[in-house]
């Protein structure tokens, strides 16, 4: 018989001695392992599920994406190198994101063994140590989502080691158009945000896991409307302009895309996948409405007394 409180900590294991029914050895599953329903340790065999998988490739995609914005940031139209660190900084996660599934278990693998996410509580069993008799307490830090936690860490530790072999030397052959102040500041901010996408996981990874869909559909929107009013993007013509302006149109609609497919997880093909339909809308609607908001016309017809 196990005991009743180990249910509220799935990374504690406690039972009863078969003498007296006095509680017995109480412990932590060792990792890759989670209590089932009658608290006995259990290996995780299963597969990630869609979702999963989702959310592992939200938080490969953020350091990516910061990458990116740093890059453009701080090389703008002095150099040409841009799109060289671009194609670097692609590689450098993509690489990063292979060794890490080859080094988890099973090794040597492209594949993952993961436990079943249940709940929230599944990501915080640090904060649900039992004390059976108020004196006592059973610690039970575990990671019960293996390896949705862990897994993160080890991919953002091979993006900065491969990104510090790699860039500084790219950076310093290609990047002549910047003065060498400037050329090496994307990799400084690099070394700003990999620690705070760090804690940000630590912390808060359960509620990115329930969150990131939402995140996703609500930064796009966001950036995109941002970056056609920045523009002045205020028709179809102004928007086929420059191929520049194409590939960050077709960039947030794949992130559309992604948020919708997340918050779907596509249980329901025949009524999930006409939601995709849905990607294009805001930069339409956008672009049919921009000749209406535009302050210049406002602040005309304002003082017309329209």
């Amino acid at each position: 018989m196990a005991v009743e409180m180990s249910s509220t900590c799935p990374g504690l294991y406690c039972g009863k001695s078969s003498l007296n029914g006095s509680l017995g050895e109480c412990g932590v599953c060792p990792r890759g392992e989670r209590t089932n329903e009658q608290s006995i340790c259990q290996r995780c065999v299963e597969s990630p599920e869609l979702y999963d998988w989702l959310y592992l490739g939200f938080m490969a995609m953020l350091p990516l994406v910061l990458h990116w914005f740093f890059i453009e940031w701080y090389s703008g139209k002095k150099s040409s190198s841009a799109l060289f660190q671009h194609i670097t900084a692609l590689f450098e996660c993509s690489a990063a994101a292979v060794v890490t599934l080859i080094v988890n278990d099973p090794v040597g693998q492209l594949s993952i063994r993961s436990c079943k996410v249940k709940m929230l509580s599944d990501w915080y069993t640090m904060l649900y140590n039992p004390s059976p008799d108020y004196v006592n307490t059973l610690h039970c830090t575990q990671e019960a989502v293996f390896p949705l936690y862990t897994i993160v860490f080890i991919y953002y530790a091979f993006c900065l080691m491969f990104m510090m072999l790699l860039r500084p030397l790219l950076v310093k052959k290609i990047a002549c158009g910047l003065g060498k102040s400037d050329r090496f500041k994307s990799i400084y901010a690099a070394l700003y945000f990999f620690p705070i996408l760090t804690v940000l996981q630590a912390v808060g990874g359960g509620l990115l896991y329930y969150a990131f869909p939402y995140i996703i559909l609500v930064l796009s929107l966001v950036t995109l409307a941002v970056y056609m009013s920045a523009s002045e993007i205020q028709s179809f013509k102004n928007l086929i302009a420059k191929k520049k302006r194409l590939v960050v149109l077709f960039s947030h609609w794949l992130l559309h895309a992604y948020g919708i497919i997340s918050i779907s997880r596509l249980d329901k093909l025949e009524q999930d996948l006409p939601l995709l339909a849905l990607v294009p809308g805001p930069a339409l609607f956008y672009i049919l409405t921009a000749k209406y908001t535009e302050p210049n016309r406002i602040l005309s017809e304002g003082g017309n007394g329209h």
